[in-house]
């Protein structure tokens, strides 16, 4: 195979486990939520929104990232990197923002820790699934 076919497996690898990831933070979020209904209504739906600010913005990175990816231009791939984490980051400050204004009472350390736990365990059980 040539240097090229070679990156494009590879290419095609790093999509699949991008996808392999989000699927089970697709899983995770709502598991966040459920898990944590025994603390009541309101913690449960704030690790639900934790989680699904994690999948939306993890979304986004993935569908900035893995657009027409041309290997003959790496410069080209750091600075999509570089947009993509700073478009992650804006979006997640812009929902958490939006989900404290908008839900009344929401519990920020449910909120964050439903994010923080399908952001960490997401890429755990993806590789363990593989």
């Amino acid at each position: 195979m040539t240097e090229y076919a070679i990156a494009g497996l590879d290419q095609l690898t790093q999509a699949t486990q991008a996808r392999r990831v989000l699927v089970t933070q697709a899983i995770l979020a709502p598991i966040a939520g459920v898990s944590t209904l025994a603390f009541g209504i309101l913690p449960a739906l704030s690790a639900l929104i934790g989680g699904a600010v994690c999948l939306v913005a993890n979304g986004a990175v993935v569908l900035w990232v893995f657009r027409d990816y041309r290997a003959q231009a790496p410069e080209a791939l750091v600075l999509r990197l570089f947009g993509a984490e700073a478009i992650k980051v804006a979006l997640v400050l812009g929902l958490f923002a939006a989900a404290l204004v908008l839900v009344e009472a929401l519990s920020l350390p449910f909120l964050l820790g439903g994010y923080f736990a399908v952001q960490v365990l997401s890429p755990i059980l993806a590789v363990q699934k593989a």
